[in-house]
């Protein structure tokens, strides 16, 4: 039983991820509550998802709010930029699927402006990505938000199919979107990290490798 309930057992650490899932997603709700802010809510919880459930370090509330702190203004108004987009598409699917109930030619385009969506909304997760990892201005995030999109259209579905799949189980069951908005995340930082190191340069490889043994050091 003690091998069990262990702290260092299997089940423990399931359990501790999935608490530490259930903080993150709440956290990240409450940041996003006035709209404008879920370009740095969305940030914030990338970081603290790379930090704390994929390199194990502890301190959620510290790396979440260090991360909404440093990158609010290049975020939000990166987020901003991108809700206009998403409005804008939304509103073309709108009108395209009344052309489609009425019989319209044309309404075979709704499909189109779906899938135009998705794409954009998974561009909004890559933004928010970058972000969190890297520096630069409002136009570099946004850009090489959609460079990375476009070179590796394969590793895309590894960000958009948890995001539609996320949206679609929150939608048929409402309270999982306590645990969806990081249990997604985490998911998309998979295929997103491995991007990222794609094109990463050699110092900032070593850079980080520096920053994970002061960590360690802090740590112990």
């Amino acid at each position: 039983m003690n091998r069990i309930f262990g702290m260092d057992s299997p089940l423990m650490g399931a359990l501790m991820k999935i608490g530490d899932i259930l903080c993150l997603s709440i956290l990240w709700l409450v940041f996003s509550l006035p709209i404008f802010t879920i370009g740095a809510s969305s940030s914030a919880l990338y970081a603290a998802v790379y930090h704390c459930l994929r390199r194990s370090k502890p301190g959620i509330w510290k790396y979440f709010w260090n991360a909404f702190r440093e990158n609010f203004k290049r975020s939000t108004l990166a987020w901003l930029i991108e809700l206009a987009v998403l409005a804008l598409l939304a509103l073309d699917a709108a009108v395209f699927r009344s052309i489609r109930i009425s019989g319209g030619a044309m309404g075979k385009l709704y499909w189109a402006a779906l899938f135009l969506e998705a794409v954009a909304l998974t561009w909004t997760a890559y933004v928010a990505a970058y972000s969190a990892r890297f520096n630069g201005t409002v136009r570099d995030v946004l850009r090489f938000g959609f460079v990375l999109l476009r070179l590796h259209p394969i590793r895309m579905l590894g960000v958009m199919l948890p995001i539609l799949a996320g949206l679609a189980l929150c939608l048929m069951v409402p309270f999982m979107v306590l645990f969806a908005p990081a249990a997604v995340c985490w998911i998309c930082s998979f295929s997103m990290e491995s991007i990222f190191r794609l094109h990463m340069q050699p110092e900032d490889m070593e850079r980080e490798k520096a920053q994970d043994a002061i960590d360690q050091q802090s740590g112990s």
